[in-house]
């Protein structure tokens, strides 16, 4: 499936996304997650669920938290390492690589345990409790990331590697001074956080019980990106306080002209165009073009990547995606 997709995306989808000739094979390995868990509800054949939240008394549920641990198989990733090696010997070049975290932003994590409504009751009703869940969350991502970086199981995220909400990780500050290929540090690498599932947070709440638990982590990368589906403008007052970020997620929901007057030529605005026209039968070109380009025209001057992402079905018409492509390279090319 991986190498029809590289094929798919050199030959049909034919955007900035570089091919590379690695095969990058995964670390078999258990997270042992935050010893409560949730009871999901449906999600059947990839359909809707709901949960049933494990953290439902403080009191009595908190004190059976307990910070996530790493078992790493040492055998099984051995196995299929060199069963990588042994298919594409002299064709790609087969890399061992983690990739342990999508985001350090924990609101997920936190609302899986304790459940959204009564996380949002609890910023009023437990803010005690808020602050102290969020300050172990963190201090447990802390101790992974110390353990990963300790054992020599991270990997340089630069090159076409995905960091962020949907970008790749070229650059060329990175990895920082002092790298050594066989030990990578955090300070080598990337870091994402984001908190999208607070989007009904006032930015003031925001800042009070969730920035000040992200920040100590991403302070250990080199470079950070932020932001997803979030709106970013309410929140750019706190999050460009982020060390070294260099990277910021617009997203259909943002305010445009001021995320581009914050951005300008200091940040990369990474500018989320809607999806839903890619989600019908027949997408409506001229609808798509229209939106690009009034989009464009709010970030011009910019440093922006365009990036089309939150696509399921395509509306049963994969085509959407690739005359997407096309329509966005021909705007581009207006410019």
């Amino acid at each position: 499936m991986h190498l029809l997709k590289e094929i798919f995306w050199a030959v049909e989808m034919l955007d900035d996304r570089v091919i590379e000739s690695f095969f990058d094979v995964p670390y078999n390995y258990e997270d042992t997650g935050w010893g409560l868990h949730e009871k999901r509800i449906g999600g059947e054949r990839g359909g809707s669920y709901t949960w049933e939240p494990p953290l439902k008394n403080y009191e009595r549920d908190f004190p059976s938290l307990v910070y996530p641990k790493i078992i790493v198989d040492k055998s099984m990733t051995d196995r299929v390492l060199d069963l990588a090696r042994g298919l594409f010997d002299g064709i790609l070049e087969v890399r061992l690589r983690g990739i342990w975290w999508w985001t350090l932003g924990m609101t997920w994590d936190y609302i899986t345990l304790r459940g959204l409504e009564n996380f949002m009751l609890d910023l009023y009703d437990n803010p005690d409790w808020v602050h102290r869940t969020m300050k172990f969350m963190s201090e447990g991502l802390g101790r992974k990331l110390d353990f990963l970086e300790d054992e020599g199981l991270l990997a340089l995220n630069t090159g076409g590697s995905y960091v962020g909400s949907g970008s790749f990780g070229w650059s060329a500050q990175l990895p920082a001074e002092g790298f050594d290929p066989g030990r990578v540090r955090l300070k080598d690498m990337w870091g994402f956080a984001e908190s999208q599932e607070t989007v009904g947070v006032s930015t003031d709440m925001f800042e009070e019980f969730i920035f000040p638990y992200q920040l100590p982590l991403l302070e250990r990368f080199r470079l950070n990106c932020y932001g997803c589906c979030e709106p970013m403008d309410p929140r750019w007052r706190v999050v460009s306080r982020i060390p070294r970020l260099r990277r910021v997620s617009v997203s259909p929901w943002a305010d445009k002209e001021t995320m581009a007057q914050a951005l300008g030529k200091n940040y990369i605005l990474s500018l989320k165009p809607s999806p839903t026209a890619l989600a019908q039968p027949v997408m409506d070109e001229e609808e798509v073009r229209a939106s690009l380009r009034g989009d464009l025209k709010k970030v011009e001057g910019c440093i922006v990547e365009i990036i089309m992402k939150d696509n399921h079905t395509l509306g049963g018409n994969p085509r959407n995606a690739t005359r997407w492509c096309r329509i966005a390279r021909e705007e581009l090319g207006r410019l």
